[in-house]
């Protein structure tokens, strides 16, 4: 059997015509009423217990002088039964919810900070380079140089008036047999004078 029963009820734990009106979070108290009218409480910190009569409490009664349900501090309600909430208030934004923004405002400044270098990353990257990419592999005397579709190492060697074991010697990673265009390659800077 679960730990909740029928038996934790107020019906089953309350004498006969005792019903529990209310609760005072301040002292921590519950307080009943019974079928005359008068107003019980509870033991500071407990659901149940001895109760005691309160005798400076009030006591609502209706227009019989019977005892009212009705909550003492509950907002007056409209005639379709709505009743308004804290935020329902004009001047909730700007009287004691000061404090929730303040809780956002660890998270918005991260976000800030992650948009701030995302920005930079994007302007960072592209922005001009005055170099080709290949520009810092190369050595002295030679510059990158981009191949296109249908270059072969000999006639690249041979555009800037060099041998091929030249252009071994200065990119010594590349095969001529999967010269791919696009691909980064150095060679001599003196150039071919026709």
């Amino acid at each position: 059997m679960g730990r909740w029963t029928q038996y934790d009820e107020d019906e089953y734990r309350l004498p006969e015509g005792m019903k529990r009106v209310g609760y005072d979070s301040d002292t921590s108290k519950y307080y009943y009423r019974d079928a005359d009218g008068t107003l019980w409480e509870g033991p500071a910190g407990a659901e149940y217990g001895e109760l005691t009569q309160v005798s400076n409490a009030p006591i609502a009664l209706d227009d019989d002088g019977h005892a009212s349900d009705e909550d003492l501090e509950a907002a007056p309600t409209r005639t379709d039964g709505y009743k308004p909430l804290a935020s329902d208030s004009p001047n909730f934004m700007y009287s004691g919810n000061r404090h929730a923004y303040r809780m956002l405002f660890p998270f918005l400044l991260l976000v800030a900070v992650a948009l701030l270098l995302v920005i930079r990353l994007v302007f960072y990257h592209t922005g001009s380079d005055p170099s080709p990419p290949g520009a810092a592999l190369c050595p002295d005397g030679s510059e990158p140089v981009t191949v296109n579709a249908g270059d072969t190492c000999w006639k690249l060697s041979q555009a800037r008036n060099s041998t091929l074991e030249e252009f071994l010697n200065l990119n010594p990673t590349v095969d001529c047999n999967s010269l791919m265009p696009g691909q980064t390659i150095c060679l001599p800077t003196s150039l071919n004078v026709d």
